[in-house]
């Protein structure tokens, strides 16, 4: 009966996420390809407010994994953006994302839909302007220093702007040229192939974890701790930050505890920190930017998660993040006929596609990797097609790359063309991403 009850829970589960999942990575294929990459570099440069708070809201609504943040957030910076600004990048987007934002309707209903992303712009705000005064008062200490030693550096006169980096040597995308057809088939590769093939199976792991969860946790575990919410607090946050979990996966996971008895404000500390406080993105947070600013993004996110955890659980009302009564009366079997089944199918279509794609993929990079004219690189910490576009755009910038393909099981970067190693390394690790080797 466990195991029926098992397959019902699975089956609710996406056929209630998979119309939002459909229509969210729509419109992440056409923000990719009709919002200009130039936008975001060009309006971050600054140590303000408004450039902290363009970046939040840049970032909200772009369905970017944990993985595939790091090397945008790594780009927009060596592309002139702030610290401050790259810090409430990183700390919103990964929290959200208009894939993520649809499918916590779907599940945990609209408060909690709402909820998210305002969170997530406080958040951003909140760490970006504590490391724009940071870098401010470093900056006015080094002015009365060189005032004191009467400098003459010729960068002192202002100009090395961060604007330098909206000047016409800044690339172009070639997408402006194409089509409005051919945009569109962008937008569905993007958002139908690379996507899926980035979240699609951390996804479906997440919805396998609820199902579990339901089996294995006694109803109401979490009831016997509700005299101690910053126990369940700390406890949820030591099992997020070490793990991988993207913000729409994490959606089953914190409502199948909270159908254990997780209060929602313990549910959101996991929605929160879960895909913002991954192991892999505080290394290269700490490598890139510094460790002050690894503390600081740490220290916020954390304190924001505790604090709208204690406020949603005393001071809102409870009825708002009940999810119980949907998934609870799913076990019917009239849910393998509903129109949402439509949807599920075409997602389970789409999803197999992509990773039958990923699979062609890597066997012509394979082909690719036995070429006599080719090198091969061993790289680390690429996770996503996010992680494999940046690094091939930014490799083929090198001087005398001709071609670069990125193996993403393998961790390989394949190159063709006479180029210079340490070229290739000093890219690489620009991105946040390690060079370890050539093979």
């Amino acid at each position: 009966m466990k195991i029926l009850d098992y397959i019902l829970d699975f089956l609710y589960l996406l056929n209630e996420m998979s119309p939002y999942l459909l229509l969210g990575f729509l419109f992440a294929g056409l923000m990719h390809v009709y919002i200009p990459k130039k936008i975001y570099s060009q309006q971050l440069s600054k140590n303000n407010f408004r450039s902290v708070f363009l970046s939040a809201i840049f970032g909200i609504p772009l369905p970017l994994c944990s993985c595939g943040v790091i090397p945008t957030a790594m780009s927009l910076r060596k592309e002139g953006a702030s610290k401050g600004a790259t810090i409430s990048f990183l700390t919103a987007t990964p929290q959200t994302g208009v894939d993520s934002i649809l499918a916590t309707y779907a599940i945990l209903g609209l408060p909690f839909a709402i909820i998210r992303p305002f969170i997530a712009l406080f958040t951003a705000l909140l760490g970006g302007n504590v490391i724009n005064k940071i870098e401010n008062k470093i900056a006015i200490n080094k002015t009365k220093l060189k005032e004191n030693i009467n400098s003459n550096d010729e960068c002192s006169c202002g100009s090395c702007s961060d604007d330098s980096c909206s000047s016409d040597s800044c690339s172009c995308e070639s997408s402006s040229h194409t089509s409005q057809g051919g945009k569109l088939i962008q937008a569905f590769k993007y958002g139908y192939v690379h996507m899926l093939q980035d979240i699609g199976k951390w996804l479906m792991i997440g919805i396998i974890i609820s199902g579990i969860i339901t089996i294995l946790v006694p109803d109401n575990f979490f009831n016997l701790y509700s005299d101690a919410p910053i126990l369940n607090y700390f406890v949820i946050l030591l099992f997020s930050i070490p793990m991988y979990l993207c913000s729409t996966g994490s959606i089953p996971i914190a409502a199948a505890l909270m159908l254990k008895g997780l209060s929602p404000g313990a549910a959101l500390v996991l929605l929160m920190a879960g895909p913002a406080t991954n192991a892999a993105s505080l290394i290269v947070v700490n490598k890139v930017l510094g460790k002050k600013e690894t503390l600081v993004y740490l220290f916020v996110i954390i304190l924001s998660a505790f604090g709208f955890a204690y406020i949603i659980d005393n001071f809102l009302p409870h009825n708002w993040f009940n999810v119980a009564s949907g998934l609870l009366e799913c076990h019917d079997s009239t849910i393998l006929l509903s129109w949402n089944s439509l949807f599920s199918l075409i997602f389970l279509i789409l999803l197999s596609n992509a990773f039958i794609q990923k699979k062609m993929k890597k066997n012509k990079d394979r082909e690719l990797e036995q070429e006599l004219d080719s090198t091969t690189y061993q790289l680390e910490g690429m996770h996503c097609n996010h992680c494999k576009n940046s690094v091939e755009t930014n490799v083929l910038k090198v001087k005398g790359v001709s071609e670069a393909e990125v193996n993403l099981d393998l961790q390989h970067l394949i190159i063709k063309g006479k180029h210079e190693e340490k070229d290739i390394r000093e890219t690489i690790e620009s991105l946040g991403f390690n060079f370890k080797n050539r093979i």
